[in-house]
């Protein structure tokens, strides 16, 4: 992904999720996952994000965008916490941040269900999603 800051300090955030890459280190249960059960991934093999804006919330922020699923999109606000800058290991200073969000599968056409003997389901409608992100400024 990149993050851009316009000439009056405005953010923008675009990235690109390689949905075929997904491991949970089973190889059937991968095949699975990248199925039409779920991700669909041989006819949606990305998943994207594009911010629409960003808001202080705190000492933190709001990260708000367009995330495409399956061919599905959808508005997602992401809690964004700004970790710091560091030195870096020889590429330059280094952001660091962390942002979360929770997303319904259902919402984007991830419908599967799996019943349990004794009642309930196997994977729950609610996902939430955390990420890590370092940010080098390129040269």
């Amino acid at each position: 992904g990149t993050i851009t800051v316009a000439e009056d300090g405005t953010p923008s955030v675009q990235a690109e999720i390689d949905v075929t890459s997904l491991t949970t280190g089973n190889d059937q249960r991968d095949a699975h996952v990248r199925s039409a059960d779920f991700f669909e991934a041989e006819t949606f093999p990305k998943a994207t994000f594009v911010s629409t804006g960003v808001t202080p919330k705190g000492d933190d922020y709001v990260l708000t965008g367009d995330f495409t699923l399956k061919g599905v999109t959808k508005s997602v606000e992401l809690a964004l916490e700004f970790n710091g800058v560091s030195a870096g290991m020889g590429q330059g200073p280094v952001a660091g941040f962390e942002a979360s969000t929770v997303l319904n599968r259902k919402d984007f056409g991830i419908d599967f269900q799996m019943p349990l003997e004794g009642g309930g389901v196997v994977i729950g409608d609610k996902v939430t999603i955390t990420l890590e992100i370092e940010a080098v400024q390129p040269a």
